[in-house]
């Protein structure tokens, strides 16, 4: 896992292409665009600026040259929050090796270890039980349920939330 780079525009669209039916009951509905090259380079252009302003990070996970996850940190908060929200998903081909957790521990280590942040949030889809057990077996516990938090899938569905505390 590294952060992700322009050149890994064409890599990332393939891996949208690839899974398109597996991540469509997880995701908001996307324009065609969204899986060209084209959207995914200005989209990592768009993150990196983030990250050099220290309001995001933006992830890759990759097997050899072949993209098989995306990790993202957004809307990092400094301050006396010093938190950021966290989104993620692996290829469908690579599902239920335990790649996702290993990923998210990583990623907790980090914000708390490199980034300073005190706290990482979540949510998932109510039926999502895999995303949860990765998230838990992270160290998140369920805060939460948000009605209607997020349009996934084209409709407007309810979403566990969660949270790590990563300094006491």
């Amino acid at each position: 896992m590294r952060a992700l780079r322009i050149s890994d525009a064409v890599a990332l669209a393939a891996a949208y292409v690839r899974n398109r039916d597996y991540l469509s009951p997880w995701e908001p509905m996307r324009p065609e665009e969204y899986y060209t090259v084209d959207w995914q380079s200005s989209d990592i252009a768009n993150r990196l600026v983030a990250q050099e302003a220290g309001e995001a990070y933006p992830l890759g996970l990759f097997d050899g040259d072949r993209l098989v996850g995306r990790f993202n940190m957004p809307g990092i908060v400094r301050g006396p929050f010093q938190s950021a929200g966290l989104g993620y998903w692996v290829d469908g081909a690579y599902a239920g090796r335990g790649l996702a957790s290993g990923a998210v521990q990583a990623i907790v280590e980090m914000a708390r270890d490199e980034l300073g942040l005190h706290r990482i949030e979540a949510s998932t889809l109510l039926h999502n039980a895999a995303s949860q057990r990765v998230l838990l077996k992270a160290g998140f516990q369920q805060i939460g349920m948000a009605p209607r938090y997020l349009q996934i899938a084209g409709k407007w569905q309810d979403h566990n939330l969660y949270q790590v505390v990563l300094h006491d």
